[in-house]
């Protein structure tokens, strides 16, 4: 005896790719959580401060983006020589946003990993071969949004609210 299978197209949301999606959103914005209030608290300063210089001195001061920054992005090579003013708008756009982000703790792993791949063509593309001295910015953001991305915004930030709101079981 054969089984025959067809197969239609689901054009709507069924009960399972519902639960689904709320699952991966869950697990995006719930934040990993230290064993004290304190201790998250310690380990959100560097964040919020961080992501805050960030935000208005970098990525602020390069609103809208200026011609010096798409040419800069043009001599990376590669990929960026074929569209600077796309990647240069980009990282302008990951280091204001993403850093407001990271500051209120809103999609902070979505926001960390814009940050963190900014950061890693800052380092490896614009400020390798350099002094260290150069480096050390692009580099302290780097491993402020590796944090992030790993344990998400701790009990301060807005993550939390949403979470413990939103995904109560």
């Amino acid at each position: 005896m054969k089984t025959q299978i067809t197969l239609t197209p689901h054009y709507f949301i069924t009960q399972n790719s519902f639960t689904a999606m709320r699952t991966l959103f869950s697990k995006i914005i719930t934040p990993v959580y230290t064993s004290t209030w304190y201790s998250d608290l310690l380990l959100a300063v560097p964040r919020i401060i961080g992501c805050y210089f960030l935000a208005v001195n970098f990525g602020g001061s390069k609103f809208p983006t200026p011609d010096w920054f798409v040419e800069d992005v043009s001599k990376f090579g590669g990929l960026f020589a074929l569209f600077p003013a796309f990647f240069a708008w980009m990282a302008v756009l990951a280091e204001t946003f993403g850093g407001a982000l990271l500051v209120l703790g809103l999609g902070t792993r979505i926001a960390g990993f814009m940050v963190a791949c900014t950061m890693l063509v800052a380092v490896f593309c614009q400020k390798w071969g350099g002094e260290v001295w150069e480096m050390l910015p692009a580099m302290g953001f780097l491993w402020i949004s590796l944090y992030a991305i790993v344990m998400g915004s701790g009990r301060f930030g807005l993550d939390h609210l949403i979470s413990t709101r939103v995904f109560r079981n």
